[in-house]
């Protein structure tokens, strides 16, 4: 009877201590407080503390929570260090029930965690591992636009591309964040592979604050993960827009909804498609104060044109032409650029912020949506679609 009781009994130590040492070892097989079994005729401890993630746990991924947390009892200690001794940022819970951390972990790391609990029974107990995070086998890069402390047009939206196209766009969507002051409505929209760009429904409001946060750090594509956090904190200029209506042979501009210029224009041949300066909202992307218009298949060779605001990535700009100034004003005669005047396409330069709208009316063809800021070609309705979020 009491041989048979022993027996008994030290099974169930043994399976006791191998199911506990199994969570809480701080290395392979050596258990430590909170895995030793009572000696006989002591009652265990009641509390428990567990770890997640688990110890000797290979591969973490570094956005992944860690949890320390405790039953029948109340975390006293709990500490999280890395590789250099530093304790990993975090907080006991108030009911002090768990551990979490508030610092996000580094790549190809190794962790140790070490807390202690005191549990309903005054018991103390203790728990120490180690787990390491993954080291991914591509990381890529992302970069945002506009830059920090740009001030830009009223038009501009914002971009975030990346150096590879993510195969999971709703991950990396979601981890992209807007601020703005006043609150502006807008959405995201992937405008390629490897660009997802966010626009305001309407023009921005002037004076507008964004701030903007990829949090891409450790993000999932499905083909690599984030490398780097990205942000950007910028402002909206005045309201400026141009509208250039081509049969009437000049520009407008506009600051709060009145004309404040109008410049004579050529603008592009109104009899050839290939050749019409298109319908269509784009923006001023870069200003170039001495533009290359060089062109083999129209024969321009060494063509330089001043006070040159690219409109398009495949070939319209507004932007002086003197060459051209017997028709400026009267015809249509350029291959899709808006000619202006010397003093005028100054003016307009000195004016201009990257980002101001450039609507585009009269015209026999409209623009692309293959240009790299082809935002506001798209209605509001088509542009909700574009998210990967559904």
């Amino acid at each position: 009877m009491g041989a048979g009781r022993r027996t008994v009994l030290g099974a169930f130590l043994l399976s006791s201590v191998l199911v506990i040492a199994g969570c809480s070892s701080s290395e392979p097989g050596t258990p430590n407080a909170a895995g030793e079994a009572p000696k006989e005729g002591e009652v265990a401890a009641k509390a428990k503390i567990v770890a997640d993630p688990a110890a000797d746990a290979k591969d973490v991924e570094v956005l992944k929570p860690i949890k320390i947390s405790v039953t029948e009892g109340e975390l006293t200690e709990a500490a999280v260090t890395n590789p250099e001794g530093k304790k990993v940022e975090g907080v006991i819970a108030p009911d002090k029930l768990s551990w979490t951390n508030s610092e996000r972990l580094g790549y190809g790391k190794t962790y140790t965690y070490a807390a202690k609990a005191k549990g309903s029974d005054n018991k103390e107990v203790e728990l120490k591992g180690s787990f390491t995070t993954m080291t991914p086998a591509k990381q890529m890069r992302a970069t945002v636009n506009p830059v920090d402390n740009a001030t830009v047009g009223v038009g501009m939206p914002v971009s975030v591309k990346f150096e590879a196209a993510p195969k999971d766009k709703a991950a990396a969507e979601k981890a992209l964040k807007i601020e703005t002051t006043p609150k502006v409505e807008g959405a995201w929209a992937w405008i390629s592979a490897t660009q997802v760009d966010w626009r305001p429904k309407e023009y921005w409001p002037a004076g507008t604050k964004v701030n903007v946060a990829a949090n891409l750090y450790g993000v999932n594509y499905g083909n690599g993960y984030g490398k780097a956090d990205v942000t950007s904190k910028f402002t909206i200029g005045r309201n400026q827009v141009l509208k250039v209506h081509t049969p009437d042979h000049n520009l407008k501009v506009y600051r709060d909804g009145a004309v404040t210029a109008t410049y004579p224009s050529s603008n592009g041949k109104d009899g050839d498609p290939e050749l019409n300066t298109p319908n269509g909202t784009v923006i001023v992307m870069t200003k170039e104060p001495i533009g290359d218009f060089s062109n083999p298949k129209y024969g321009y060779t060494n063509v330089k044109k001043k006070w040159s605001l690219r409109i398009s990535n495949h070939g319209e700009y507004l932007h002086e032409n003197m060459e051209n100034a017997a028709n400026i004003g009267k015809a249509n005669t350029s291959h899709g650029c808006v000619n202006l005047l010397e003093n005028d396409a100054k003016a307009l330069f000195d004016s201009a912020l990257i980002g101001d709208p450039v609507e585009v009316t009269g015209s026999k063809s409209s623009f692309p949506t293959t240009s790299d800021v082809n935002d506001w070609l798209f209605s509001w309705d088509k542009w909700k679609t574009m998210s990967a979020i559904k």
